[in-house]
């Protein structure tokens, strides 16, 4: 099991600062947020080419099966955090949802997700919003369903960002989390280990350009919590019914909860 994460204080004058992971690293807890800023901007032209071959193509499916696990219908309000590329906003609206909101810290990833939906010819039914998981710019209970893909892993304080969605959604709204997760198959535990620190940093520098950013990327996912402890760190933001599935042996995982 990882550490507690690190909460903000103030600290006495002469005070070492409080730090939390960036990756491997430890940095104080407020950099960490401008240097996920910083991986983030950097990899935004090529995220989503980069996803596809991180994956082989995969993510494609564990995404499908977040909207399957949604259900969009008409009527409904989705806030997608950290979701600026727009993949999960998009799959929302062509399977029957009537409205986004897009919340990314990023406006480089936020700039790429907006000219893609102008690609696709999506003129409406997206609102794109700057803003940080954990003091979203969103009302209370104002949300039917709320998504975060590939992102909470990245936040400084994950408890925040869950207490943050839990606020914004309506009584009976659907809260689902698509994350890397810890792989439970054996074997592929170490063959997933041998490709996300050999590959990945590789396949980063050559396609991206930045081999330091999916460095840390590989690392991060291998800082946050396991499956049951993130489930159980759900249920402590008093979001009901947790549900895990595993996806392609526990290299992902859906985390399914409820606002009752």
């Amino acid at each position: 099991m990882l550490p507690p994460m690190s909460k903000t204080h103030t600290t006495e004058p002469g005070a070492h600062p409080e730090t939390t992971h960036f990756g491997y690293q430890s940095v104080p807890v407020d950099e960490k947020t401008s240097l996920v800023r910083d991986v983030f901007d950097s990899v935004a032209p090529r995220y989503d080419l980069m996803n596809d071959l991180m994956s082989l193509g995969i993510h494609r499916l564990w995404k499908r099966s977040l909207i399957n696990g949604l259900a969009p219908r008409p009527g409904m309000t989705l806030l997608d955090v950290g979701g600026g590329t727009g993949d999960i906003a998009f799959r929302f609206l062509e399977r029957g949802g009537d409205s986004v909101t897009v919340v990314d810290i990023n406006e480089e990833m936020l700039k790429h997700g907006r000219d893609r939906a102008i690609d696709k010819g999506i003129l409406g039914g997206i609102d794109w919003r700057h803003g940080d998981a954990e003091d979203l710019p969103v009302e209370d209970a104002s949300q039917d369903a709320y998504t975060t893909a590939f992102c909470i892993r990245n936040v400084t304080h994950i408890d925040r960002a869950l207490s943050e969605a839990r606020r914004v959604l309506k009584p009976g709204g659907h809260f689902m989390c698509l994350e890397f997760s810890h792989v439970v198959a054996p074997v592929l535990d170490k063959l997933y280990d041998a490709y996300s620190f050999r590959v990945l940093p590789v396949l980063g520098e050559r396609v991206a350009g930045d081999r330091a950013a999916y460095q840390y990327l590989a690392e991060s996912i291998r800082r946050f919590p396991d499956q049951g402890t993130f489930a159980q760190m759900i249920t402590d933001a008093e979001l009901e019914q947790v549900k895990v599935r595993n996806l392609s042996g526990g290299i992902a995982a859906i985390h399914s909860a409820w606002r009752l």
